[in-house]
């Protein structure tokens, strides 16, 4: 298959990467980051779309992958597709799906979850939102890509299945993060407080598989002194976006309104920019009740 690809930052160079060693022949474009081993380097955007069976976009935001539709769709030929991975607002999702479908280029949104050692390992979960035509198309390349891809519905519900997963992930990890704090202050070994909780009713993802607490649980970024395996500055992205997506759709989540203002202090007021969101730990271990 012939596959474009726009945007090999952390994420999306070992994703192309990948593709090119399952043989594939992979066109990449990015206005910064080199291109991997094995990508034939484009010297825009358009050049990557010019015979491409697939585009796959990694993008920061909605408004860039606007800007990157309206640069390629024109260009894309009918029944090809274009599958964005990135994790953007589920308006923009649909707006360019919409888009897509008036040009004939068949359109996938679909984020992942897995982070860089996924994107690396090939272990990415893919949350797609489109049609069972394009969906079928792209089945293969995520694969190869990852090792679970959902077809959640239409376009845009591969966004919204992130965006509600990802507040979900932000809200826990606060709330486990809260709890060893507590513990310590209780006078409760960590380690003990991880044996009872990771096999009772507080089981939890945060807990069992990305443990805030160095030296407890399998390894994590606690471990590595909270060097970002899913930086804190991502994670107030996504919760950001499912605000965003709440307000719209009048919703209420008011532990993810919480769970979004912690972050930004955390982020923008503290010192967490540049760490693993699960850097939340040491922060609450300094605070007090009042603090």
């Amino acid at each position: 298959m012939k596959i474009g690809f726009i945007g090999l930052g952390n994420m999306g160079a070992p994703m192309a990467a990948n593709l090119t060693a399952a043989g594939h022949e992979v066109t990449g474009f990015d206005l910064t980051a080199p291109c991997p081993e094995g990508v034939t380097k484009a010297e825009t955007a358009a050049d990557v779309a010019k015979g491409a069976d697939v585009v796959i976009t990694m993008l920061p935001n909605g408004a860039i992958l606007r800007s990157v539709a309206d640069e390629v769709l024109p260009l894309m030929a009918e029944g090809s597709v274009l599958c964005d991975c990135s994790t953007v607002d589920v308006e923009s999702a649909r707006a360019v799906a919409d888009k897509a479908n008036q040009t004939g280029v068949l359109a996938i949104d679909a984020p992942v979850s897995g982070g860089i050692g996924g994107a690396a390992a090939g272990t990415l979960t893919f949350m797609a939102g489109g049609s069972d035509e394009a969906f079928a198309k792209v089945d293969p390349l995520f694969d190869i890509m990852g090792q679970k891809a959902v077809h959640c519905g239409a376009s845009g519900a591969g966004q919204a299945a992130k965006i509600c997963n990802n507040m979900i992930l932000g809200v826990t990890m606060i709330a486990t993060c809260e709890a060893f704090a507590l513990a310590d202050k209780l006078g409760l070994d960590r380690q003990k407080m991880f044996d009872v909780v990771s096999t009772s009713s507080g089981y939890s993802w945060t807990m069992n598989a990305y443990c805030p607490a160095p030296g407890v649980g399998p390894q994590s970024p606690a471990d590595n002194d909270y060097k970002p395996g899913f930086a804190s500055d991502l994670m107030l992205k996504d919760l950001r976006l499912s605000q965003q997506a709440a307000e719209a759709a009048d919703a209420d989540t008011p532990m993810g309104q919480i769970a979004t203002a912690l972050y930004e202090q955390f982020v923008e007021k503290e010192n967490g920019a540049g760490t693993d969101f699960s850097a939340m730990l040491p922060r609450f271990e300094k605070r007090g009740r009042k603090a």
